[in-house]
């Protein structure tokens, strides 16, 4: 596993690398009819009509996926994603299959795996990937689905949590290559994704693959990097944006303030797919090709859906192919393939025309502070003073602290407005007043800010002295936000693993000059104090 992943570095080095195209367009071209999705052990079904979930076709008709597995590697294509776009209990729940997540995952990766051995088999020589395809659930948690009540949520972070982790249990037992969390709708879906990829990942030993360029890893992480460990297995994110000629997401964030919002993730790639097509995709990839640090991946739908049209869409393998050579020789690609719309003809046709154009370089970017709420925040060294604002704080506003204790939190929105129509560049949300439940009063206040873009486009400073409500309020962040804040005054052990989950949930940190022997008073205790925290 270790020396095939080295291979995938090694590749992405010196050439764009193959991803294959769309799963659902190849089994919609075998017209199954709903006995076919059932087969028999589904046969007697009582539930809804399975016809169109596509993940079942992992166990009632396994050599169908393996089939078209084949084809995309017979085009030319080095990664391969498995049927299990949906194979998560949030989705399947929809058909009330919920059971049957894990099984499909793993079935999903068992015939994606087959697909390959015997394509390395009868092609000495030749290395291929399989990546498992993570969703981004049929909900959302980071805005609501509910006029009547803007702080509801679909789902919850926690559930999303536990949904993915038993999805990539699956996976990761069916033997996948690479996970690939895509088409990210809602940016804190996909922050749930990563959190529950990076718990297992611990459970398990399994070390990431990052393509970051720029500062070195300390050397404690050096080290870690460089262990023994049994597997190997890097991460890569695609997001999706659906609107065209929108520079924005579908939960209202830019390139920008999207990458700085997972950033915290060691990915070995970011990309875009689903939604657009070339025409439309082009400038919002040139964007992140021009920010990311690591590897940029491209996967197209075959252009805007038409269903005037014979296959759909209207990007042929002749037309598609040479607008992703242009990227290509642009520099923004590293890895290349399609999606809704596209076949095996597609793919065969963009490895060729990319064949001989040489990867992108990722840029080496400065480590300066990067936040985000729907907008990116960059703090570099010429940047004058952040302004914080801090009416948002119990302890900042008799007015917003009443309407708090009150429950009255649509009044409380427009002191938030307020701050940052006055020039606030993060807002700083505090709920510790004895009189409320800081995790419920968090919770709802930044469900319900989440629903303001005039408020929500600035990062958010979760300011509480009680762990338990700032992890609340992190489980509410879609962007990149600040935790204020953690210190050694309970000891290394709770330092670091408050300062670990700090960076897991995607947040900077402040932190405060104090230890065990208290708050650091003297101009040599600070330096002592600050030193050992930063170390």
């Amino acid at each position: 596993m270790t020396n095939k992943i080295k291979h995938l570095q090694r590749l992405l080095r010196e050439r764009i690398v193959i991803l294959d195209g769309a799963m659902g367009t190849m089994i919609q071209q075998r017209k199954l009819d709903e006995g076919m999705f059932r087969g028999e052990r589904f046969k007697n079904w009582r539930g809804r009509d399975l016809k169109g979930l596509n993940d079942l076709l992992n166990v009632t008709q396994p050599d169908i996926i393996e089939d078209i597995h084949r084809q995309y590697l017979e085009a030319g294509a080095d990664i391969i994603e498995i049927n299990t776009f949906n194979s998560q209990g949030i989705s399947l729940a929809d058909y009330g299959l919920e059971s049957l997540a894990y099984e499909l995952s793993k079935t999903g990766a068992e015939c994606a795996r087959r697909a390959v051995d015997k394509i390395e088999k009868a092609q000495p020589g030749r290395v291929c990937f399989v990546a498992g395809a993570i969703g981004p659930t049929t909900k959302t948690s980071s805005i609501s689905t509910n006029i009547n009540n803007p702080a509801a949520r679909d789902c919850s972070y926690d559930g999303l949590v536990a949904a993915y982790t038993e999805q990539i249990r699956g996976l990761l037992d069916g033997g996948v290559d690479i996970l690939l969390v895509e088409t990210i709708f809602d940016t804190l879906n996909a922050k749930a994704a990563f959190f529950a990829i990076q718990k297992i990942f611990d459970e398990r030993g399994i070390q990431t693959v990052e393509g970051r360029a720029g500062s070195p890893l300390p050397a404690e992480r050096r080290a870690r990097s460089d262990a023994p460990y049994p597997k190997r297995i890097p991460i890569l994110a695609s997001v999706t944006f659906v609107q065209a000629g929108s520079n924005r997401s579908v939960t209202g964030q830019t390139v920008e303030a999207f990458w700085n919002s997972i950033s915290h993730v060691p990915l070995l790639s970011v990309g875009m797919n689903c939604a657009l097509g070339p025409k439309e995709l082009r400038p919002l990839i040139e964007e992140l090709s021009s920010i990311a640090p690591i590897y940029v991946s491209a996967y197209p739908n075959a252009g805007l859906p038409n269903p005037l049209l014979p296959t759909g869409f209207p990007e042929t393998p002749e037309s598609l192919a040479p607008q992703l050579r242009d990227w290509a020789q642009n520099g923004w690609l590293n890895i290349v393939g399609g999606c809704c719309g596209t076949t095996p003809a597609h793919i065969k046709a963009i490895a060729e025309a990319v064949k001989n154009v040489p990867p992108r370089v990722p840029p080496k970017t400065e480590p300066y502070l990067r936040l985000s709420g729907l907008d990116a925040l960059t703090v570099r060294p010429n940047s004058n003073f952040i302004n914080i604002g801090e009416r948002t704080n119990v302890a900042g506003s008799p007015k917003f602290a009443q309407l708090i204790k009150t429950g009255d939190y649509e009044a409380a929105l427009p002191v938030a407005r307020q701050q940052v129509e006055n020039g606030a560049q993060v807002i700083d949300v505090c709920m510790d007043e004895g009189l409320v439940d800081g995790i419920a009063a968090m919770t709802k206040f930044l469900n319900l800010i989440a629903s303001e873009p005039d408020i929500c486009k600035v990062p958010v400073m979760v300011d509480s002295s009680k762990w338990e409500v700032i992890e609340a309020g992190l489980k509410c962040l879609q962007g990149k936000g600040i935790v204020n804040s953690i210190s050694l005054k309970e000891g290394e052990g709770k330092f670091l693993g408050q300062a670990n989950l700090v960076r897991r949930y995607g947040a900077a940190v402040i932190v405060m000059a104090f230890d065990e022997r208290g708050q650091a008073d003297t101009f040599e205790r600070r330096i002592e104090v600050c030193k050992r925290a930063y170390d």
